[in-house]
């Protein structure tokens, strides 16, 4: 009976080794292909009109670095925008650093718009719906507040939208991770997620959701979808939204433009918070995808069949070329298309990062409750609800 049991449980591992690799070649080909397509979109990118436009930040609480990231927005090589910053609580400590920026930067068109009414139980997207109405210019971008950009970032996003049939620009993001394991930790798992979003690309003809990283529409196509106001208890208004534009029969672009995040010194407890509500998230839009993800746990796979075959020489080659292959995506999106520096620090974590992620992957099956800047909701097809404490 127990050569039957480690007989099937090498079969299993097996099975899951192949479909990783697979799952790693696609990573390490589309990579490639994006790194490719940066180069060739940098050099031909031509210099169309530049509408002016409205940039949305809704703000709760401060984050890492928050100042430099507001500062970032105010230096665009552009010729006309605005920032608008939105608050529910007037107490909120983030609004000290708008009031600084506006100090700072009197030429600028800053804005803080004060968005008492909570229409709904996700308040960052309750502020957007409120804040529209401030809003001057029909091209929208809304970013979150931790979010650092360069110089060229409202050109280079603005850019593909001169296209009638592109309605978002969407953006990759690399975390710039504070001194915790819970951080670095964080960081190496928006590594895993952009491969992800890479792999996506391909295999579902484009991307059909966007990133809270950036999300760039006409006001328009925003207004066809039923604005802000109709994703009020979404949990994944990223998603979402781009979904509802792609669902238009327009396309949701993705941007050469990687941005910057500062992540918080998490500890291990709110490290794992996070995670498992951005897993149940993603588990309630993306179910059948979700549950696919069990097939790219390379390292989990290639350890069970070292365990199962009693450590079969085979199974030792096959964990090392598994080994390999996952640290060759970490270092081929960490450093190549995320053009994060701090990836050659922390890529030796991977294991610990993988053996998280599928301990995390179990739990998030198991529930549906999520905790969210201190509050606590539950999550059914996608929608919150607040429990009251």
């Amino acid at each position: 009976m127990m050569h039957f049991i480690l007989t099937i449980a090498q079969i299993i591992a097996v099975v899951g080794i192949v479909s990783s690799s697979l799952y790693y070649l696609l990573c390490l080909w589309n990579a490639s292909k994006f790194i490719g397509e940066r180069k060739a979109g940098r050099s031909a990118r031509s210099t169309p009109a530049f509408p002016p436009v409205s940039i949305l930040k809704p703000l709760k609480g401060t984050d890492p670095e928050i100042h430099e990231s507001f500062r970032s927005h105010c230096r665009q090589d552009y010729p006309e925008y605005e920032i608008i910053f939105g608050v529910s609580d007037p107490n909120d400590a983030a609004i000290e650093s708008v009031k600084a920026l506006q100090r700072e930067f009197p030429d600028r068109r800053i804005r803080l718009v004060r968005t008492p009414t909570i229409l709904g139980a996700n308040v960052k997207v309750s502020n957007l719906a409120q804040m529209m109405t401030e809003a001057r210019y029909d091209y929208i971008i809304v970013n979150d507040s931790d979010i650092r950009v360069e110089p060229d970032y409202l050109r280079c996003v603005i850019a593909p939208l001169s296209d009638s049939q592109t309605g978002m620009v969407t953006c990759l993001y690399r975390g710039v991770a504070a001194a915790t394991l819970g951080s670095r930790l964080e960081a190496l798992g928006i590594t895993d997620f952009c491969a992800g979003v890479l792999v996506a690309r391909q295999l579902e003809g484009g991307i059909h959701f966007g990133l809270g990283s950036t999300l760039a529409l006409r006001r328009a196509e925003l207004e066809k979808i039923g604005g802000f106001a109709s994703i009020v208890n979404h949990l994944a208004d990223d998603y979402e939204l781009g979904k509802r534009i792609a669902d238009l029969g327009l396309a949701v672009k993705l941007s050469d433009v990687v941005v910057e995040t500062y992540l918080p010194a998490y500890n291990m407890l709110d490290f794992f918070a996070h995670q498992l509500r951005w897993a149940r998230g993603v588990r309630d839009v993306r179910a059948g995808r979700y549950f696919g993800l069990a097939f790219t746990f390379g390292i989990l796979w290639a350890s069970l069949a070292v365990a199962a075959s009693g450590g079969a020489l085979w199974s030792w080659g096959t964990l090392a070329s598994t080994v390999s292959l996952r640290f060759a995506v970490a270092l081929a999106v960490g450093w190549k298309v995320l053009r994060d520096r701090q990836v050659l620090r922390y890529v030796w974590m991977v294991p610990l990062r993988d053996l998280v992620a599928v301990v995390i992957w179990i739990v998030s099956l198991g529930g549906h409750t999520v905790t969210w800047r201190g509050d606590q909701f539950k999550l059914r097809d996608g929608k919150l609800t607040r429990v009251d404490s």
